[in-house]
C-alpha cells in the first residue's frame, strides 16, 4: 500500500507508539521490519520533546505510514499543515474541540492528502461527535487513557463500535493499555487498529517492552490480529 491511499476499513493494522525520545525512537526503530500493516506514531509526549523536527527524524527512519498524535484542540489548518510539513501520513485531533475545529481539521486533512483521526479519549458518546460533522473522519479512536488505564472498571467501550459502523464506513482504532489479550479482544469487537504503546521497563503501562525483541513482538501482534 502506497502512502498517498488511505488506510482499508477492512485491513488490521498495527500502529506503534513511541512516547519517549528520539534517541530511544532510534534506538529501537530499525529492529522493526517495514510492514504495510504496521504504522509508526509520533506520540504526543514525543511530539511535546522533539517537535516536528521528531516527527521528521522518524520520517526519514520509516516509509509506511507515519501518525502524528497531535491531539489537535484549535487552530486546526496550522498544525495539519505542519504535520503535513513534518512528513506525517496522518494526524489526531480530540474528539471534545469545537465543532468548528473538527470540521477545519477533517477539510484540511482531505485537501493535504492525510488520513484524519478522531481521539474519543473522554468522550462519553462517540456517535454524537461525528453526527454533528460536515463529514466523517477517516479514523475514530476508542482511547482509554494513560491514567486510566489501571482504575478499575475503565475500559476500551467497545460497545461503541457496531454503532459507529451501521452508519459510517470509517476504521475504528481501539487505544490505551493494549497487549496481546486486548489485541485480540479489540479485534472480536470489530475494530482494526490496534496501538500499542513502547515502553520502559518499570513504567507501569501496558505495551511492549523496550527490554524484549520488538520487531518479533510485532510479527506476533500481527499474527494476533490477522
Amino acid at each position: 500500500m502506497s502512502r498517498d491511499q488511505i488506510l482499508d476499513s477492512k485491513t488490521r493494522y498495527l500502529q506503534l507508539a513511541f512516547n519517549y525520545d528520539l534517541s530511544l525512537a532510534m534506538q529501537v526503530l530499525p529492529h522493526i521490519q517495514y510492514n504495510e500493516r504496521i504504522l509508526i506514531e509520533a506520540g504526543t509526549p514525543f511530539i511535546k520533546r522533539e517537535g516536528m523536527r521528531g516527527i521528521s527524524a522518524l520520517r526519514s527512519m520509516w516509509r509506511g505510514h507515519l501518525v502524528a498524535d497531535m491531539k489537535v484542540v484549535d487552530g486546526a489548518l496550522g498544525e495539519v499543515q505542519m504535520a503535513k510539513q513534518a512528513g506525517a501520513d496522518a494526524v489526531t485531533v480530540l474528539g471534545n474541540s469545537p465543532t468548528e475545529t473538527l470540521d477545519f481539521f477533517i477539510g484540511a486533512c482531505k485537501r493535504l492528502n492525510l488520513i484524519s483521526m478522531i481521539d474519543l479519549l473522554g468522550v462519553q458518546d462517540p456517535l454524537s461527535v461525528v453526527r454533528r460533522l460536515k463529514a466523517p473522519p477517516d479514523v475514530m479512536v476508542l482511547h482509554r487513557g494513560r491514567d486510566e488505564e489501571n482504575t478499575r472498571g475503565k475500559v476500551i467501550e467497545y460497545r461503541h463500535v457496531t454503532r459507529i459502523r451501521s452508519k459510517y464506513d470509517v476504521s475504528i482504532s481501539a487505544a490505551g493499555g493494549v497487549g496481546l489479550k486486548e489485541a485480540r479482544s479489540a479485534i472480536f469487537n470489530g475494530a482494526n487498529i490496534v496501538v500499542v504503546n513502547i515502553v520502559r521497563p518499570g513504567d507501569g503501562w501496558k505495551g511492549i517492552s523496550t527490554q524484549e525483541d520488538i520487531g518479533a513482538i510485532a510479527r506476533e501482534f500481527l499474527e494476533t490480529i490477522e
